[in-house]
């Protein structure tokens, strides 16, 4: 039998180019080679926050998106983790297997509370979201979880509750390990992290001309101010992108930005022509979906019997092991 993965994203709407490189793009290529359960994490979108007047929409756009990379359905169930209750059964449980100073030192949470100025106002259900992401993984016995850099201390903690749980009671769950993908993390157009709130994103439902204007406005090397100036790729937001999306001419594009031969408006126009055409196939597939709507309610509906299934099996070994419930 094939090992599964689960990895899912919060349903903020339609997804950029970091959600693509950090997550996607790796969802797609695995999915051959393992049992792949996508979430749409709507609570733990509650995390940060409370307004969820847009929720349904924005996980009909963040699905349209997962499809359109690549995303079969027909072997990859895609699910809503709201309509499984087992998740918030089995982070209640395992809220009991991990001290709050634990949670505390957890650099991601840390970081993003700083991003959001929360400082001691921090809500409990944020504190404790490694632990809910941990029962959304254990949940469905996941060997492997791709994700971002920034979510690998959450693996580590699942995989430190998986242990402890089995310990403490029976061996139920298996330890999974992160993937990284060559790309953990690709900057904004600012050099910031990559992020809608920020403004610094470009989306992969852009058309071409909104690639272009996006992408002219990315910041380069501050050295390199005109045609002629000798450039440091190493520092350029725009050069990182050409590495990943445009291998075929990275190193000649490197050699002209050192020698100065090549400046930046050539540069991102580059860029811009290349992402346009990377993602030419993604736009057509979106136009499908969105004017069938209905098919990709379905398949949620779908992939949620799925996933339920799978869940309330792990759920009665569970209860079976504490001798409760």
């Amino acid at each position: 039998m094939k090992k599964r993965i689960l990895s899912g994203m919060r349903p903020t709407g339609k997804l950029h180019l970091g959600n693509y490189v950090g997550a996607l793009e790796n969802w797609v290529k695995l999915q051959g080679e393992y049992e792949n359960f996508h979430l749409v994490a709507d609570w733990h979108l509650l995390t940060t926050d409370l307004d969820t007047s847009n929720i349904k929409d924005n996980t009909v756009e963040m699905v349209i998106d997962w499809l359109s990379a690549g995303i079969d359905a027909q072997q990859s169930p895609i699910f809503i983790q709201s309509k499984i209750k087992q998740h918030a059964e089995l982070f209640l449980l395992f809220s009991m297997l991990v001290s709050v100073p634990r949670l505390e030192r957890n650099p991601t949470v840390k970081e993003q509370a700083k991003d959001l100025g929360l400082d001691n106002n921090m809500a409990y259900g944020h504190l404790g979201y490694p632990v809910l992401q941990a029962a959304d993984i254990l949940l469905y016995q996941a060997h492997l979880v791709p994700v971002g850099e920034d979510q690998m201390p959450h693996i580590e903690l699942t995989r430190e509750i998986a242990r402890r749980f089995n310990t403490t009671y029976d061996e139920v769950f298996i330890v999974p390990n992160g993937k990284l993908t060559e790309f953990p993390r690709l900057p904004g157009l600012d050099g910031k992290k990559m992020s809608k709130s920020l403004g610094n994103t470009i989306l992969l439902s852009d058309s071409p001309d909104e690639i272009g204007s996006k992408v002219m406005q990315a910041v380069t090397d501050p050295q390199k101010i005109r045609l002629g100036d000798p450039g440091r790729p190493e520092i350029c937001n725009v050069f990182t992108y050409h590495r990943k999306f445009n291998v075929g001419e990275v190193d000649q594009i490197e050699s002209d930005c050192r020698s100065g031969k090549l400046g930046c408006v050539a540069c991102k126009k580059n860029l811009a022509n290349r992402l346009a055409t990377y993602f030419e196939g993604f736009r057509e597939k979106r136009a499908y979906y969105l004017q069938h709507i209905d098919e990709v309610r379905d398949i949620i509906s779908s992939g949620t019997a799925t996933a339920q299934k799978v869940a309330s099996e792990t759920m009665a070994k569970v209860y079976q092991a504490m001798k409760i419930g």
